[in-house]
């Protein structure tokens, strides 16, 4: 008779612990589902950030290597060298904008893939590219 009490209490405790287990596990799963979908709109967040700034440097580049090639080119024909230095330096601030605007497209395309594999729920919430313009809050 008191191995049978016995295995009814062994039996209650597994109950109990597989019962705690699978809170555990439901709550991982929250928490993880939760995750997924505050990156997801992160990343919606910042690839549109991220293509409005890139329209903007888009134009500013074509403006600026503009106003460089005309100003350099007018001060060639005059002999003005210090203009021709300024727009020299046009065309580097020129070609810089044109280096962050490469970047933002690579960025870009990384937070894609993230967004597809969420889609697909392939995502692992380890990137390549850490990139987050959020302030932390304290």
């Amino acid at each position: 008779m008191t191995d049978n009490k016995e295995f009814i209490s062994i039996s209650t405790k597994e109950s109990h612990m597989d019962n705690e287990d699978d809170k555990i596990q439901k709550q991982i799963k929250l928490i993880l589902e939760t995750n997924k979908i505050e990156d997801l709109k992160m990343f919606l967040s910042n690839r549109h950030r991220l293509n409005k700034c890139n329209i903007m440097m888009n134009y500013m580049f074509h403006i600026i290597q503009t106003a460089g090639i005309l100003m350099t080119t007018i001060a060639v024909g005059y002999d003005i060298k210090i203009l021709v230095w300024v727009g020299v330096g046009l065309n580097c601030s020129a070609s810089l904008i044109n280096i962050f605007e490469k970047t933002n497209i690579t960025i870009i395309k990384k937070y894609m893939q993230d967004i597809q594999n969420i889609k697909n729920n392939n995502y692992i919430d380890e990137s390549e590219i850490d990139f987050d313009p959020t302030p932390k809050s304290n």
